[in-house]
């Protein structure tokens, strides 16, 4: 089974779900054989590179100064109560992260996809890490062990725009208009962040779509005689 996670990383919703993503699946019977593709939408793609914070942020979108704790706060004791933390959704700052979606692209080449995403949520809402110049970005790189000369040629060439490009124009495709967003075996999405017990329901529901139990067939008519293992009568 796939499940297909879109996210940017300096969205605290999905940093908390994919913690909660771990959770459910180490809680999965199945979940050794579920597939995770992490995806890309860019969520303010038009910040400056030297950052802004999220107060200003909150200003510059006119949105009410209570949102701070409206909002945000609860996410940061909801990360506590499960166990991420430190978890920063307030005192950080933000920044375009085309960049950082196409570190995280060529990270899927090298086979560490999904390792690379986790240690980068962690690294911004656990370290209030700043992730917007090619700078930072390549020490991030070179701190969880990928090639930085190589990892500095794919941003210089700019080679996966496209694909973090194409990963946005599908979720929107699909429907998404933020993100996290979240599609189970290309059969149903979830828009948003939900909790792991529903975030484990929803997951028991596309294996049990995707691997229907093979039922007994109904019985239409009798027969004379049947044989089994233990003799025929």
């Amino acid at each position: 089974m796939k499940i297909e996670f879109w996210s940017d990383i300096v969205c605290p919703y999905c940093g908390l779900m994919d913690h909660r993503l771990h959770l459910a699946l180490d809680r999965f019977a199945y979940g050794d054989q579920v597939q995770v593709v992490h995806r890309s939408f860019q969520l303010h793609p038009d910040l400056p590179r030297s950052g802004v914070t999220q107060r200003e942020l909150i200003g510059m979108a006119g949105a009410p100064a209570s949102t701070v704790e409206r909002v945000l706060r609860p996410i940061e004791r909801a990360a506590k109560a499960e166990g991420l933390t430190p978890y920063r959704a307030v005192d950080r700052t933000l920044g375009p992260t085309d960049l950082a979606h196409e570190l995280l692209a060529y990270a899927a080449d090298q086979g560490r996809a999904n390792e690379i995403w986790t240690a980068m949520f962690r690294a911004h809402f656990g370290q209030a890490r700043k992730l917007w110049t090619a700078d930072e970005v390549l020490d991030f790189a070179a701190e969880v062990g990928l090639d930085r000369t190589e990892a500095a040629e794919a941003l210089r060439s700019r080679r996966y725009r496209a694909r973090v490009s194409a990963d946005q124009r599908e979720a929107q495709r699909l429907g998404a208009r933020g993100a996290p967003f979240l599609v189970f075996d290309g059969r149903f999405a979830v828009p948003g962040a939900i909790g792991t017990d529903d975030l484990l329901a929803v997951i028991t529901k596309a294996w049990d779509e995707s691997h229907p139990t093979p039922q007994s067939l109904p019985v239409v008519a009798g027969a004379d005689g049947v044989c089994t293992p233990d003799g025929c009568a």
